[in-house]
């Protein structure tokens, strides 16, 4: 499911509900192309006015300009990542997308293909962690008949369907070692061989490919090709997770109800302000697909026109911070600080500043942790003879 963006309404402590003030109000502060109208009122006399959100279930939601269809916000931390969007759209570059699970980055690898040359040529989206190492290759590049057991008859990769247009590699951090060198090929020389075939074919595409994965930790750790991965770096962006944007959540939480009483023929056209205010503190280790999921759980809990939420429900979930380690061995996690250690100080092993003395070790005895735990060290040619590459 795509996830739609939106943003939340900072109202002014005096509003007013005049059209024609609640048009230059959208127009000083910029809403006009980013926005949908969001109406707060008054539940009782001498309430505050953003006390609770009433929601207009008649009222379509309003997409940005051409290209940004989905992805609405005025917010700081929005606005720098759209403006980035059309930078590297009107481009040809490949594009990184890097982000938490939940934060749209399929939205976003559409909006630089709506934006794009491209726009009108097909975009392909392939997530690399759904698919079986076995079969990626044959997704990815096609096949001929008899090429394997089971190929029957020819496929069409996923690279040649996408043929001047743009092809979305979403997981790009869960594709394996063995396939690496030829996706690189194909980025690098733009060409590739189906599997069972000889002939050479020439593609025209863009790529787009996101990951939440860290992917100059997996390179450290030998799980990802350096050179795959500065071919894949050109322009990186960074898609910020939803408790860096708090300020959004309300105008999502509009959207997500507007969806689910649809779906469910319902009416909730109130939400609390206890409950918005809750569902803005609350961390989002999920991002947006959590708080897409919970405003469901919500409506369907919800037996009359005001949205209810448990809120110990809400603050029983799990931090991201919790049981992150609950079934890692002792020996994993210190293999684990170690590799952090050693990023930190530039691989650097001994010295001051070096990898030993942050450990409180002595050179000698870090050099036997690490070869007992699986870090093995080779000098880096092309620099200081104590750097070192870390690697399982």
């Amino acid at each position: 499911m795509e996830i739609a963006e939106a943003i939340r309404v900072q109202q002014n402590s005096h509003t007013t509900t005049g059209p024609t003030n609640y048009a230059e109000r959208r127009k000083a502060m910029g809403l006009d192309s980013l926005t949908y109208p969001l109406h707060y009122e008054d539940a009782r006399p001498n309430t505050n006015p953003t006390s609770t959100l009433h929601i207009n279930l008649t009222e379509e939601t309003v997409s940005a300009r051409p290209g940004f269809e989905g992805i609405i916000g005025k917010s700081s931390v929005l606005r720098r990542l759209l403006h980035m969007v059309e930078t590297v759209a009107a481009g040809d570059s490949t594009v990184l997308l890097l982000g938490e699970t939940g934060t749209g980055k399929e939205l976003i690898a559409r909006a630089i293909h709506g934006l794009s040359p491209r726009n009108t040529r097909p975009f392909v989206k392939l997530n690399c962690a759904a698919i079986p190492t076995g079969l990626l290759e044959s997704e990815l590049f096609g096949h001929e008949r008899g090429s394997f057991t089971g190929a029957i008859a020819q496929k069409i990769g996923r690279l040649e369907v996408a043929h001047q247009g743009s092809l979305f590699l979403d997981e790009i951090g869960d594709i394996s070692l063995e396939l690496q060198p030829k996706l690189l090929r194909a980025l690098q020389e733009r060409e590739f061989e189906r599997l069972g075939s000889t002939r050479t074919q020439k593609i025209d595409v863009r790529i787009v490919a996101a990951t939440h994965r860290d992917l100059e930790g997996m390179i450290l750790e030998k799980q990802f090709r350096s050179d795959l991965y500065y071919r894949l770096n050109v322009f990186p962006i960074r898609v910020p997770p939803l408790r860096e944007r708090p300020e959004d959540i309300s105008l999502l939480v509009r959207h997500f109800v507007q969806q689910a009483t649809r779906r469910m023929c319902k009416t909730i056209d109130t939400v609390p302000s206890e409950t918005m205010d809750a569902l803005i503190d609350y961390h989002w280790p999920g991002n947006i697909r959590e708080l897409e999921n919970v405003i469901e759980r919500a409506v369907i809990l919800s037996p009359g026109p005001v949205l209810r939420l448990s809120l110990r429900d809400l603050r029983s979930r799990i931090a991201p911070s919790q049981d992150t380690d609950r079934h890692q061995t002792l020996e994993e996690v210190e293999r684990n600080y170690i590799l952090k250690t050693l990023k930190a100080t530039r691989w650097v092993l001994s010295g001051p500043g070096g990898a030993a003395a942050r450990l409180g070790l002595n050179r000698s005895t870090l050099y036997f942790r690490m070869k007992k735990l699986g870090i093995t060290r080779s000098v880096d040619s092309s620099s200081n003879p104590q750097k070192i590459l870390a690697t399982r």
